[in-house]
């Protein structure tokens, strides 16, 4: 059996654990199964955002005449916007994989692995041991329980990377993020798009008012029926039959489609790892425990990243490999904080989110909420952006900002300074006291912190 100082299981945050371990002169072992690179590279934000970036192009373009621009697009190139992605995709893998051979004191087992005693793995055939051992092995789609399913050809966020031929007819079945941002980028693509949520809104844990005109304006591009449970999938020659029911009114539906695609939500991997084996205990949902230091149920095990199902973002992941690395070397630990952890969701509009929704801001302060439309501000007016909006949480005391949501062009990039004003426990002020530019679209930061009020 090989001993090392450090096992790090997963090859995307994780490698920010093994950079650090072998800078330091540690033996070190790497487990990935692969892909090489992780979630986020292979199958998730890397490849999706650069096929959405394609989609938002030809959205700009569609809607150029509301600013009396008449144009049109010729041709779309489904199989060339595809390659790009996976081209893209296959070099990254290479860099990852040269810096992992060319790496001094790393041993990379490229294959399964499971614990079989304390700190004990079998990987490969081969039993390793390590000092510290930092699981960061991610997640997987989750696949619901839908009659007929396992008898027919589904699409995940894995596996939808891999179409050479843009169907023509194609049902998402679920609301969430990874279901929106695929709707925007099929619909852009000239595929006819019907989205299935069983929940009585898209994105659920955006704000309601968020996830409304979600629904509405994507409406504008395809089909979208929410309360609304997939309950059997039939083969009908070369097509599928999908047959559903309204949760509230009972009706059934019958929706035929070229292909389906399920994307419901993830469910963390470490079921595969067997961390019982080495006194690592999961929750009722399958995701490692992890406290605020990450550490898990045993000593000198850490979770990092989906598998610990807190926030399920890559930039969440790499901040918690940070954190993780330092507790388990440093002399004095610090806590994972997640107060001013930020996602964005690449639809069309695109939403971004950072802190407590008004919902649970109210659970335990008193609040002060701000709204403004982005055609409150000079830009937006220009842009005719007339839907767009942001909202902000502030707590009615300190005049701290607890949560910040917008909706609409360039919500991630907006968000930003939002984010930084609360990652330093900032109030209004600390946003208002630096010049914005005029006219500007981050003007519409200022006012929706200008417009709070009780609510």
């Amino acid at each position: 059996m090989k001993n090392y100082d450090v096992i790090v299981i997963g090859s995307g945050a994780g490698m920010i654990i093994v950079d650090e371990a072998v800078e330091q002169g540690l033996k070190v072992a790497l487990i990935d199964k692969g892909p090489i690179g992780g979630t986020c590279l292979n199958v998730g934000c890397v490849p999706s955002k650069m096929l959405i970036y394609a989609a938002d192009r030809v959205v700009d373009i569609e809607e150029a005449r509301k600013l009396g621009i008449e144009t049109e697009i010729k041709r779309i190139d489904f199989a060339v916007i595809m390659e790009r992605m996976r081209k893209s995709r296959r070099e990254s893998q290479a860099y990852v994989r040269r810096g992992i051979r060319e790496a001094k004191g790393l041993d990379f087992y490229e294959a399964e692995a499971r614990f079989i005693g304390d700190y004990t793995m079998e990987v490969g055939g081969k039993k390793i041991a390590g000092k510290k051992i930092f699981i960061a092995s991610g997640s997987r789609p989750v696949i619901p329980p839908i009659k007929g399913l396992d008898g027919v050809e589904y699409l995940t966020n894995e596996n939808v990377l891999e179409l050479k031929e843009k169907p023509e007819n194609l049902v998402i079945i679920g609301g969430g993020y990874v279901a929106v941002e695929y709707a925007h980028f099929f619909a852009a693509m000239g595929t006819r798009v019907t989205i299935i949520e069983m929940l009585d809104r898209l994105a659920q844990s955006e704000e309601p008012e968020i996830s409304k005109l979600l629904e509405k304006e994507l409406k504008k591009h395809m089909k979208v029926y929410t309360n609304t449970q997939a309950q059997e999938i039939k083969k009908n020659g070369g097509k599928l039959t999908i047959v559903a029911k309204n949760r509230t009114t009972g009706k059934a539906m019958r929706l035929s489609a070229e292909r389906i695609m399920i994307a419901v939500g993830r469910r963390s991997n470490a079921d595969l790892l067997k961390p019982e084996n080495t006194g690592v205990e999961v929750d009722q949902r399958g995701f490692i425990k992890v406290n605020d230091y990450l550490e898990t149920t045993k000593k000198n095990i850490f979770a990092i990243g989906d598998i610990n199902g807190q926030q399920m973002f890559t930039h969440v992941a790499n901040r918690e490999a940070a954190v993780a690395w330092h507790n388990a070397t440093g002399k004095k630990k610090v806590k994972m904080d997640y107060s001013a952890a930020p996602h964005a969701v690449y639809s069309h509009p695109q939403i971004a989110s950072v802190g407590l929704t008004e919902e649970n801001a109210k659970k335990d302060h008193h609040v002060l909420i701000g709204r403004a439309k982005y055609s409150a501000t000079a830009k937006g007016d220009a842009m005719m952006e007339k839907e767009g909006f942001a909202k902000a949480i502030v707590d009615a005391h300190t005049n701290r900002i607890l949560g910040f949501h917008i909706i609409g062009p360039y919500a991630p990039e907006l968000i930003q300074e939002v984010i930084n004003a609360m990652a330093g426990g900032g109030d209004i002020d600390s946003v208002s006291r630096g010049m914005h530019i005029h006219p500007a679209l981050c003007e519409v930061i200022l006012r929706t912190l200008e417009n709070v009020e009780a609510d």
